[in-house]
């Protein structure tokens, strides 16, 4: 059961589209749900939908497992998502992965993550029935990288946080000084993964990659001993990859939360 309609951002002075899940029982209940949003709304729920043919399939999913929770998945603009998708313009760390003379990308994502949080979670909570004190941010790839800088910024709000692969390195460095200070004694918990071949099996980017999500792990277990980080041998970076993981972006449900 999915909801989707066009939200203008402020900021962006542009219209995004929303989709929503609400749970098959939804109608039928006057309970309140958990909420999860997520990023790449394009490619969350349905194939025929997803940028390149191949989405996470979490309608199909959600309504076999009848899971009680609603997800919330704002749509990429493709043109500006690693702008929105990087709190700050890409560091000196992101050369090993990019070419030198590629142009320099980010910045936007605190803007991005303010209409989430000042405008969509607003429209959201009064909209639908929701538990606001269960909503957690998931995101794949630089939607992880923007993810965890969501729960650096607002602990009080997103109190569980799931990243899958997350590419971490257009903005290491930065990411890395914030998590030095950032308070995540709000957060219930945090789940992250990577797998070994994320830029081909056996390469130098590959390599890098896990590296940099290992560094980043580290840097959260010091204020977060219960963390969790996950390698997966052989997985690559692409859909069919994710798909494999989708059980982990729930297992957030099975925290004890308050009504």
């Amino acid at each position: 059961m999915l909801d989707i309609f066009p939200m203008t951002m402020k900021a962006f002075k542009q219209d995004r589209v929303i989709r929503v899940y609400l749970p098959q029982n939804y109608p039928s209940s006057n309970k309140k749900y958990p909420v999860l949003y997520m990023h790449d709304g394009q490619n969350v729920f349905q194939d025929d939908r997803a940028i390149g043919g191949v989405s996470l399939e979490l309608e199909k999913y959600l309504d076999e497992q009848e899971l009680d929770v609603i997800v919330v998945a704002i749509d990429q603009n493709s043109d500006e998502r690693k702008n929105e998708y990087c709190p700050w313009e890409n560091g000196a760390y992101s050369k090993r992965f990019l070419e030198v003379e590629a142009p320099s990308f980010g910045g936007n994502g605190a803007t991005y993550i303010d209409f989430i949080v000042e405008e969509l979670k607003t429209y959201i909570d009064r909209t639908y029935r929701t538990n606001k004190n269960h909503t957690a941010i998931a995101g794949i790839s630089m939607g992880g990288l923007i993810s965890l800088y969501a729960a650096c910024r607002y602990s009080s709000i997103f109190k569980d946080l799931i990243i899958l692969s997350g590419a971490f390195y257009a903005n290491q460095e930065k990411m890395e000084e914030l998590l030095k200070t950032a308070d995540l004694s709000e957060i219930r918990s945090l789940y992250m993964d990577c797998g070994t071949n994320e830029g081909g099996m056996g390469t130098f980017l590959s390599n890098e990659f896990l590296a940099s999500n290992q560094a980043i792990y580290e840097a959260i277990k010091r204020n977060m001993p219960a963390a969790k980080f996950k390698v997966f041998a052989g997985q690559g970076h692409h859909y069919r990859s994710f798909q494999k993981r989708v059980p982990q972006l729930f297992s957030f449900l099975t925290n004890g939360v308050p009504s």
